[in-house]
């Protein structure tokens, strides 16, 4: 038997940083990414965002990978988003990385509330700073002009 909790801080970034989500209609982006987790056997514990990025917590089961997961999520929330161009007119497609960083269950607490305060988090810090602040502090080796 094996015994796992696989927790995973996942940031999703729109082509370009345009900013197609919209306040108004975000939670039905939301909730469909919920019913996406649910499918797939995932747990969601906590998802926000700005209009040109969302970060999810999630637990994946150890026979899905992180790859796997965010290719499968990119590829039904663009359909989703598609489907319902009305919501989100601008949106064109999401940029080809993400970040993902795993973190301990007594960690939880802490990465929930951060993303909790996603839109307060971000009147003082952008979106390129924040990623580069979590990929250092998770020791992820990166190229800046990527992020």
């Amino acid at each position: 038997m094996a015994y796992t909790k696989l927790l995973y801080h996942i940031v999703l970034r729109t082509h370009q940083g345009t900013a197609p989500i919209v306040e108004a209609h975000e939670k039905n982006l939301y909730r469909f990414i919920h019913g996406f987790c649910k499918n797939h056997q995932c747990l969601l514990y906590r998802i926000n965002g700005m209009p040109d990025h969302i970060h999810m917590f999630v637990s994946i089961p150890p026979f899905i990978s992180v790859a796997a997961f965010v290719h499968d999520l990119k590829i039904a929330t663009h359909n989703y988003i598609k489907a319902n161009r009305d919501l989100f007119p601008s949106f064109v497609k999401w940029e080809r990385g993400y970040c993902a960083l795993s973190y301990a269950e007594s960690q939880r607490k802490t990465v929930t509330n951060y993303i909790i305060n996603q839109k307060n988090h971000h009147r003082r810090k952008s979106v390129r700073d924040e990623l580069i602040s979590q990929l250092r502090e998770g020791g992820v080796e990166f190229d800046e002009t990527y992020v």
